[in-house]
Order: C-alpha cells, then sequence, then structure tokens
C-alpha cells in the first residue's frame, strides 16, 4: 500500500505545526534583529539545531519504535529518567505554559486598558486556550484532519501574508551586529536553535508521526520509515522557509527600531510598522494558531506515554491533568518561563542531540561496548555542568579546567568532549579486533 500525496502533504503540515509554536514564532526575528549584518551566516548555523536536527531527531526515533527504546540504547534506568524529563521539560514545565502565554503577552495584553487586570485577562485567556486544547487533544485519531487540512495553511497563508506586506511597504534598514553575533555569529546562531525546543519536541513527535502514518495503513517498518521521512523532510523544508522569512525581516528592520526585549516584542514591532493598532489582529490569529497547534500535539504525545506507564490513569485523565498544569504555570509570565528554560535546555539539549547521532550511527557503532553509555555520561555531565555555571554557580577549580575544553566557554565543550569519547572508544574496539586476530592467527599456527 501507498499513501497519496495529499495524505503525505497532510501528515506533514501536521509535523510543522506540532513543531512550530511559541519559540520558532519569535526566536528567529529576534536573531535577524541582533545579528543585523550577521544575519546569513547566523541563520544557517539556526537551521542546523532548529530544523536538521528535529527532522534526524523524527526518523530515529520512528526508527527505534519511541523515545524509551532509543534511550534504552544508554541504560534502562538512563531511559526512564530521561524520558520523563524530555517530556516535562518540552511539555507542563516549559514548552506548552511558553506556547500558551505567548499569544496573550505580545497580541492581547498591549491593546487592553492601562486600568485593565492583566492577571486577570491573562487567567480567563489560558483558561479558553486550555480547554480548546484539551478538546482537541482529547481525539488524537482526528489530528491530521483537524490540524493538517485546516489550522496549518490557515497559518501559513497569515504568515506569507505578512512576510508579502513587508516586501511591499516595509523600511528596511540593516544595522551592524550587536555584540553577541559579531565575533561568532556562527556559534550564536547555533545556540539559539536551542530554544526552539525542536529537537527535544523531536524525541515526542517521532513515535506521533510514525503512528499516524501506520493509522492510514502502512504496517511495514520500511514503510513507516520511508514516509516518516519524507514527511520530515517537507515539514522540514517549510520550517526552514518560514524561518528565513522571519529572519529576513528582522534583519531588515534592525536598523529601524531599538532591539527588544525578546523576539516576540521585535515581531510586534514590525507588525506595528506595517499595519498599526489594527495588525494586533494579525499577530494574535498567528500567535494563536501557531502555539494552540503546539500544544494539542505536545499534550497528545505526552498524555500517550504516561498512560503507558501506568493503568490507574487513562489517555484521557492525562489530557486534562497535564493542561490543567500547563494552566496554572504559565499564569507565571512569559519572561518567568524563559528565564528558566535556558538552563534547562543547556543542559538537556546536547544529551538529546548526541542521541540522535548515536541513533543514527547505530548500525556502524552497536558492536562497540558502552558506546552508548560513555558517550551520553560525559556530555551528560558536561552540558550539565556548564548549564549550571551560565546560572550563577562557580565549581572553582574544576571549572577552570573544563574552561580548557575547546568551545566550553561558547557552550559547545560537549562537542569535543562526545567525539572524543567516541573516537577513544573505536580506537579500544580497533586495537582488540587486531589483537584478536592476531591471537587466532598464533592459535592456528600453534595448531
Amino acid at each position: 500500500m501507498k499513501l497519496k500525496k495529499k495524505q503525505i502533504l497532510l501528515v506533514s503540515f501536521m509535523l510543522f505545526s506540532l513543531f512550530f509554536g511559541a519559540g520558532n514564532l519569535i526566536f528567529p526575528p529576534f536573531l535577524g534583529q541582533n545579528a543585523g549584518s550577521q544575519t546569513p551566516p547566523a541563520i544557517a548555523a539556526f537551521l542546523i539545531t532548529a530544523v536538521a536536527l528535529p527532522v534526524l531527531g523524527v526518523i530515529v526515533v520512528a526508527k527505534f519504535g519511541g523515545l524509551e527504546k532509543l534511550a534504552r540504547k544508554v541504560d534502562p534506568k538512563f531511559a526512564m529518567v530521561f524520558t520523563i524529563l524530555i517530556y516535562l521539560s518540552i511539555g507542563p514545565g516549559l514548552g506548552i505554559p511558553r506556547a500558551a502565554s505567548l499569544p496573550f503577552e505580545m497580541a492581547v495584553a498591549p491593546y487592553l486598558p492601562k486600568e485593565a487586570n492583566l492577571s486577570l485577562f491573562m487567567l480567563l485567556f489560558s483558561l479558553v486556550f486550555f480547554l480548546i486544547a484539551g478538546w482537541l487533544a482529547l481525539t488524537p485519531n482526528k489530528l491530521v484532519e483537524r490540524i493538517g487540512k485546516f489550522l496549518t495553511p490557515s497559518l501559513l497563508c497569515l504568515i506569507l501574508f505578512l512576510f508579502f506586506s513587508f516586501l511591499s511597504r516595509g523600511t528596511v534598514d540593516i544595522a551592524p551586529a550587536a555584540e553577541s553575533y559579531s565575533s561568532t555569529p556562527l556559534v550564536k546562531g547555533f545556540l539559539e536553535g536551542y530554544l526552539t525546543m525542536d529537537t527535544i519536541a523531536a524525541l515526542n513527535f517521532g513515535l506521533v508521526i510514525a503512528t499516524t502514518i501506520e493509522s492510514l495503513g502502512i504496517k511495514e517498518k520500511k514503510g513507516v520509515m520511508k514516509y516518516t521521512t519524507m514527511t520530515g523532510i517537507f515539514a522540514g523544508t517549510i520550517l526552514a522557509c518560514i524561518y528565513l522569512i522571519l529572519a529576513y525581516m528582522g534583519m531588515s528592520s534592525s536598523g529601524v527600531f531599538p532591539i527588544q526585549e525578546n523576539g516576540a516584542w521585535t515581531l510586534r514591532c514590525i507588525v506595528h510598522q506595517l499595519f498599526g493598532d489594527t495588525g494586533a489582529i494579525l499577530l494574535a490569529a498567528i500567535f494563536t494558531l501557531a502555539c494552540l497547534t503546539t500544544c494539542v500535539g505536545l499534550i497528545t504525545s505526552i498524555s500517550q506515554y504516561f498512560s503507558t506507564l501506568t493503568t490507574k490513569l487513562s489517555y484521557r485523565q492525562w489530557v486534562l491533568g497535564i493542561a490543567g498544569f500547563s494552566f496554572i504555570i504559565c499564569n507565571q509570565g512569559l519572561n518567568v518561563i524563559l528565564s528558566i528554560s535556558v538552563p534547562v535546555l543547556n543542559a538537556i539539549y546536547p544529551i538529546s542531540i548526541m542521541l540522535i547521532v548515536l541513533g543514527l550511527c547505530d548500525r556502524w557503532i552497536q558492536k562497540i561496548p558502552y558506546v552508548y553509555l560513555s558517550t551520553i555520561t560525559a556530555v551528560g555531565a558536561i552540558s550539565i555542568i556548564y548549564a549550571v555555571e551560565e546560572a550563577g554557580v562557580s565549581f572553582g577549580a574544576v571549572g577552570n579546567i573544563l574552561h580548557a575544553i575547546p568551545l566550553y566557554s561558547l557552550g559547545l565543550g560537549w562537542v569535543i568532549i562526545g567525539i572524543g569519547t567516541i573516537g577513544i572508544l573505536c580506537v579500544i574496539k580497533g586495537i582488540n579486533v587486531i589483537r584478536n586476530r592476531e591471537n587466532s592467527e598464533v592459535e592456528a599456527g600453534a595448531l
């Protein structure tokens, strides 16, 4: 059996929508505004962590049949702890509340009367938001129909309308790069891609996409992998195009208005420049659609996973519980959520990336003893220490030693450690193979 082109397109749209949420909207224009003339190399590096790795993550997770099965290559206990940590961070702990608070704070709050009680309005907005998200998540078998056919095309049309409006009447003034981008735009862009949370999200969505494809009649693993790869590449292409559009608008506006507090305000300034106060309607629609689809996907995937861990709570109960907890967290405010997300992502993102890389190379490295455990342990230790240091905790002499690692001060020391660990294990494996071969030859000669 083969999927129809329409079915492939709808699943691709669904995957795009699952990825494209709050961070995907706000970080590219913010990157463009800060990077200014250095936007091309910065956005190129950004696309690695925000597009390429997420697509590969979806494919790898589908290949192994879920995140926990992939993580079991490291250790069963690690698989349980890491999977739960990933689901909590991308879900009710950070990802879902961020997605829910963004449309309110950027597209609703600025246009309320000055005397308005923002906390009350946020409470009401988030309540309605999560009621809708929870309702949609209660029927996961209808996600392709509802998201792929209706919500995603609407979102893409709104973003394209904004882009073409900017091209026709937007003010273009490209400023020099801000200090953070002027010296190392590639590194900065790469690290900014962390903030989208897409590589982590891919570890959730891989199984969702594989299951969706199976529900359309593709039962053989080879066929599932084929269509997962196709939809992943197509969704990634759309995602990259939208990122380039948003980054271009941010870059072109970098000299028009001052650097904003975050990317949401950058986008708001652009929209206000084009449409005045009436642009709030367009902005609200874009933010709400993007964030709603992502929240639905996250609630669905997380509820599906946790419902397999215990029989005491059903999928429906997990949906309601996650939506309710996220509702509470999102009312803490966008800036609070963003401030928490940075150190958490610095800690777990490198582990996620390395797990994907190991999964991609499984065919060639699976016979190397302890390659998964050793590499993930080394990368995890370095990334966690770096995240804690960035949060303001000093490690004294240990920290000084770690800063001697190339790229460590830039947040990429884990790359060197990861490659080095795999390289050492490969050398040890090679030496053992040679020794075993020599011993076999000696024994054969003795006979």
